[in-house]
Parts: structure tokens; sequence; C-alpha cells
């Protein structure tokens, strides 16, 4: 009996030993896991504090108020829609196609044979330099948000752009921000507001041309477009009788006109393209407040 007492007892010191071996290693895995992730979250953190700048490239829709209440792009609304480790340089300028964006001055008034505007000079326009720049542009993390298309379709020069020409040169854009280790982010034309009866359409072009040049560059599209019809019909403003006098909803959406933001509406708008880019998971959207 004494002999199977200490035997049982012997047993019970090297289970309990075995035990505690076990147990000790388990929770140094479990620290050491810890620690590593605890180095993965801080080196993340590091990684969405680094300063990053969004460049934008568009028209009157997209462009910092110049004077008055009217017309506020929805760039100019941007910024404030980051924290304080984005800065949004916004380049865009009313009254602009793509093709009068990129050559300024250099685009004249007469078509060739192939029904695009002439360029008398190759030359890039003085923003587009700046961007280029390989010290003071756009450089590895950076962004470069495209939307032209709505003074793209006057058929008279200099404005005038073809579909062809458009997809052509919006794709030179995103490939020029890869090529800096930029992420280019392509936007169809905001809509302005017509009606057909009390829904709200689309009246916009170059829409296939702009997610054809993001298939060419794998850039994310944001169909503003689609975005812009689908807040008009939720806030109603179909049908209407044409006030754009800066009274009533419509008033304080759009200036005196169909197409330009007043301040609210430049800010519903940056609503839109920034809740795409979250919805989309871009990596930007970390940067969002």
């Amino acid at each position: 009996m004494r002999n199977l007492r200490i035997l049982i007892t012997t047993a019970l010191v090297i289970a309990l030993s075995s035990l505690g071996v076990s147990a000790a290693s388990a929770a140094d895995r479990v620290a050491t896991n810890c620690t590593s992730a605890s180095r993965g979250q801080a080196s993340a953190a590091r990684a969405i504090a680094a300063p990053v700048t969004v460049w934008l490239a568009g028209d009157s829709t997209m462009a910092n108020p110049s004077s008055g209440r009217c017309p506020v792009g929805w760039g100019s609304q941007f910024d404030a829609l980051f924290n304080s480790d984005v800065t949004v340089k916004n380049q865009a300028v009313g009254g602009r196609s793509i093709q009068t964006w990129l050559y300024e001055g250099n685009v004249s008034g007469t078509k060739g044979s192939d029904g695009e505007c002439r360029l008398t000079s190759t030359t890039y326009s003085s923003r587009w330099q700046a961007m280029l720049n390989s010290s003071t542009g756009m450089k590895a993390g950076d962004y470069l948000f495209i939307q032209f298309g709505i003074n793209d379709s006057s058929s008279t020069c200099p404005r005038h752009v073809g579909p062809a020409r458009y997809r052509q040169l919006m794709t030179m854009m995103a490939q020029a921000a890869l090529a800096r280790g930029a992420h280019p982010v392509l936007l169809t034309p905001v809509a302005a507001i017509t009606c057909s009866g009390g829904t709200a359409t689309k009246n916009r072009g170059f829409v296939n041309e702009t997610f054809a040049a993001g298939s060419a560059t794998r850039a994310p599209v944001i169909d503003l477009q689609t975005l812009s019809v689908s807040l008009y019909n939720s806030l109603r403003f179909c049908p209407n009788n044409g006030d754009y006098g800066g009274s009533g909803p419509l008033g304080t959406f759009f200036c005196n006109d169909h197409t330009h933001f007043d301040t609210y509406g430049a800010q519903r708008v940056a609503a839109l393209v920034a809740g795409d880019v979250r919805r989309q998971n871009l990596p930007l959207a970390a940067y969002l407040r």
C-alpha cells in the first residue's frame, strides 16, 4: 500500500510538472504573438500617419471658387473630410476639357482629319508639369483624382475632345501617376440637374471612356454621375420650376444655373466622393475623419 501511494504521488508530480511546462510555453507563445501583433499595429499606425497629398485635376465642378459664393467646386470642400495628414492640392480649372487642361494655350481652334482639335505644341501646361515635377510633384503614396467630361462634349475647338482621345489622355494621366508611385482615381463627370417628370436623369458623356481608362490602368473608378443623380433624387429636386436663385432646396445646392454648386452642394458632392473612397476600401479611406 505504501509503495502504491509513492507511485501515485510520483505520477502526480510528473503530470503537474509537465502541465506547468506546457502552460509556461503557451504563455510564452501568447506573449510573443501579442508582441508581434503590437509591433504590426504600431507599424500600420506609422504607415497611416505618413503624410499624403491628394492632387485634383478637373473643371469648374471641381475647382476652388474664384469669387463670391458661386460657383464652388466640390474639390474645394474635399480637404475638410480628411485628417491633418492629408493635403489636398486642387488644380482643377473652370472651362477646361481634359485636353485644354493638359495643353493650356496649345490647342488650336481647328480640327484635324481625325476630328480632334489640332495641337500647336505638345508642351504640357504649367499645372501638369508641376504635378510631374520629380521634386515637388506627385510622389509615392500620393493620389491623383481626375474628373473631366463636361466641357469636352463641346462640338467646337479648342474644348472638343472625342471619345477615343478622351480615353487616351485619361489613361496617360493615370499612367503618369502610377510611374511615380502615386494612385490614380478616375471619376465620371458629375451630373447637372435635369428632370424627366419627377426623376433626375443622367446627362453626361464619357462614362464608358472613364471606365475603359480605369480598366487599362487598373485604377479605381468613382461613378460620380450615378452617385450625384441618386443624391438629387433622394433630395427630391425633380420636378422643379427652374429657380436656382439661392432659395429653397434647389437654390441652396446649385448656383443660378443647372450645373454649378453653391457651397452646400459642393459639400454634399465632396461627401459622395469620400463615401465611395470608403466603400471601395481604398487605402486613402484610412485618413477620412
